[in-house]
């Protein structure tokens, strides 16, 4: 069936340049989806494509957003960037790569000290500094150069997990550097946005770093309680249930009694973050329950992460379509040269601290890519998912990619000297 579909997209291709040719809109926009969508699905027939999908899928909702743009503004009379929806969808997305994520990925922190240093280093300083200098040479609109300087200051994501996995790098490095560059997220992204990019938007530290908690930590805290759930013994289970009950209990003061008495701003928006953790608990504790009945819960996650991306992209493209009409092949090349920058000097740079060969590898794609999910939720927060947002747009297709065929190559080419131990601090 999928190599059936997969000869459907050349017909589909077919249309589409035909369709261009005898300027016919009504026959090469439908073929153009059409062509999109069935290569995505008919990959998946071709072993050695087969993991490049999920960026079919990628390029699939860019190519809807751009020709069917009206239909991902609205529907049915629901905003598609409402800013609660996209709250609501990104902590979906969130908790779904955090379901992967486990308590024990902190374990080995001391013995990869050093790694996760250098790790932090470089991506913290390349990504964002490679943004900084890519709007000075492209001469992007301000709100466009401002989402390219906010991809470069967001963490890695666990894409940089997948590929040093394909790569054969070191696995445990890469997830303690990812999961070490979430929890500093909320405090260095806004820092690094107010710093280069304060010039071309308008910064809220505070209301930054407040919804960089709310997008990345409180989803990742919830499926992690949920980790935690399921090696706890009964009586720790039990604690946990009666912290349920006093969340359920604090929710429910904030949005009754709080939220209408207290007027200053910044002691109600902590009020309010206090009850985002509390609703992380109630929902690491009730997912929980739900996985104890349907045990394939976790690996249906990650799906829903993937489609919360896609409609991030779909809604942005969409948004952003004028936008990238103008400056679309700009960015193209602006996403090229940040990604090979970021590979580039992470492994270049980390074998200069000394750090083995494995390692090297390990950083280049934890510097190299970034967390676009949680990029498209900042600019989605701040109401310019169509500005702020294209980067991220543009930037994550092309890091899935770039990535995969780094892995490949890699993974081809392993290391010839045995993998060093970290040192430790």
């Amino acid at each position: 069936m999928k190599k059936l579909i997969l000869y459907a997209s050349l017909v589909a291709a077919i249309l589409v340049i035909v369709g261009i040719a005898m300027d016919q809109p009504a026959l090469y926009k439908p073929a153009a989806v059409a062509t999109a969508v069935c290569l995505a699905i008919g990959l998946g027939a071709v072993p050695s494509l087969k993991g490049y999908q999920y960026t079919a899928w990628i390029i699939s909702a860019v190519v809807a957003g751009m020709v069917y743009p009206e239909a991902f503004k609205n529907w049915g009379g629901v905003n598609l960037r409402d800013k609660t929806l996209i709250l609501v969808i990104i902590q979906l997305v969130m908790f779904g790569m955090g379901t992967h994520m486990s308590l024990k990925d902190f374990s080995g922190l001391a013995s990869t000290g050093k790694g996760v240093l250098v790790g932090l280093f470089c991506h913290f300083s390349i990504m964002p500094l490679m943004g900084l200098l890519l709007t000075k040479v492209f001469h992007f609109e301000p709100e466009i150069a401002a989402g390219i300087i906010l991809i470069g200051s967001c963490s890695s994501g666990l894409a940089s997990n997948v590929m040093v996995y394909l790569a054969k790098a070191n696995l445990v490095l890469s997830v303690i550097v990812t999961a070490m560059a979430t929890l500093v997220a909320p405090l260095l992204t806004p820092l690094l946005m107010k710093t280069l990019a304060g010039t071309l938007i308008e910064v809220k530290f505070i209301d930054m770093m407040m919804e960089i908690i709310k997008i990345v930590l409180v989803p990742i805290g919830a499926a992690l309680l949920h980790d935690f759930l399921k090696y706890a013994s009964a009586s720790q289970k039990k604690k946990v249930n009666v912290l349920g009950i006093v969340s359920a209990i604090w929710i429910a003061v904030i949005v009754f009694v709080l939220q209408k008495n207290i007027s200053d701003h910044a002691l109600l928006q902590s009020v309010q973050l206090s009850g985002f953790f509390a609703g992380a608990v109630l929902a690491g504790i009730l997912y929980h329950g739900l996985y104890v009945r349907f045990p394939k819960l976790d690996s249906i996650m990650p799906l829903i992460s993937m489609f919360g991306i896609i409609y991030f992209t779909t809604v942005t493209t969409a948004a952003g379509r004028e936008n990238l009409m103008k400056v679309g092949v700009l960015l193209f090349i602006a996403s090229v040269i940040h990604n090979a920058a970021g590979y580039f000097f992470g492994y270049w740079l980390s074998r200069l601290f000394g750090m083995d060969k494995n390692s090297s590898r390990t950083i280049a794609f934890e510097v190299g890519l970034q967390n676009g999910g949680m990029a498209s939720g900042i600019a989605g927060s701040m109401g310019k998912l169509g500005t702020v947002g294209l980067a991220a747009a543009v930037f994550s297709p092309w890091m899935n990619i770039s990535g995969s065929l780094l892995a490949n190559y890699w993974r081809r080419r392993p290391v010839d000297e045995p993998q060093k131990q970290e040192d430790k601090n």
